[in-house]
Order: structure tokens, then C-alpha cells, then sequence
């Protein structure tokens, strides 16, 4: 269970991260943070690219900056976009995530009162991930 007080200030950074989002061909700006197992919150934003395949989504770049930070346990993971409805991660990041918290809570918010809490095994059922993996 994440404290309130962690949430809130996961949300906050998710919100603060969208403000800096690069998006000017969808002009859909997402902001993500995640809370690394040492208790640190790291933030990103989408980065899009004329050559949309190449788009990094606010998650992935949130994932990014803790990786880079020496981080490999997530514990949770805000995502906020500027709608009237809450929107899930895409596939992609879903994926991206599970690699590093399979069971990490995830809360997504927006601009209207309605969100989502849920947990990220419950987005991804019956992922892959390194524990279908031999060891090596």
C-alpha cells in the first residue's frame, strides 16, 4: 500500500512532467512519475517524433530517468493526461513497466474527477516478463 501523501506527490510530478511534454503533432500532453523501491520519484514526459513509431510515451520516459538514476524496482506509477476522463498506459508501456514491478500500483488522473487505481498485474494479465525467462 502506498501512503497518501506518496500519492499525492506521485500525481503531482505526473502533472508537473506534462508541462513539459514535446507533443506537437497530437498536442496530447502526458505526464508520468514512478516511485523507485528506495522511495525517490522520477518523472517524464511524452517526447513525440515526426516519425511517430520513435514517440517516447510519458511512462517509458519516467521508466527511463530511474533506470538512468541506478533504479530497478518500481513500486508505483502515476499517469496524467489532460482530458475529461482518465486514460490508461498503452501496451507498450504496460510491458515497459511490468519489467521492473509486475504488481506495482498504478493510479491514472486527469482533469475530471474520475480516475483509475488499479495495479499494473490487473492492466497486464498474464505477462511475460524475466521470470518466464531460463536462468542463466
Amino acid at each position: 500500500m502506498i501512503p497518501d501523501d506518496t500519492r499525492a506527490a506521485l500525481r503531482a510530478a505526473a502533472r508537473a512532467a506534462s508541462a513539459h511534454a514535446y507533443c506537437p503533432y497530437s498536442k496530447f500532453r502526458v505526464g508520468a512519475a514512478v516511485l523507485a523501491g528506495s522511495g525517490k520519484v522520477y518523472s517524464g514526459c511524452n517526447v513525440e517524433n515526426a516519425s511517430f513509431g520513435l514517440t517516447i510515451c510519458a511512462e517509458r520516459s519516467a521508466l527511463a530517468a530511474a533506470i538512468s538514476a541506478g533504479e530497478t524496482e518500481l513500486a508505483a506509477v502515476a499517469i496524467y493526461t489532460p482530458t475529461g476522463m482518465p486514460t490508461a498506459p498503452c501496451g507498450a508501456c504496460r510491458q515497459a513497466l511490468n519489467e521492473f514491478g509486475p504488481g506495482m500500483a498504478c493510479e491514472c488522473t486527469c482533469d475530471g474527477p474520475a480516475s483509475i487505481d488499479t495495479t499494473l498485474d490487473i492492466l497486464l494479465p498474464s505477462s511475460f516478463g524475466p521470470r518466464n525467462l531460463p536462468a542463466m
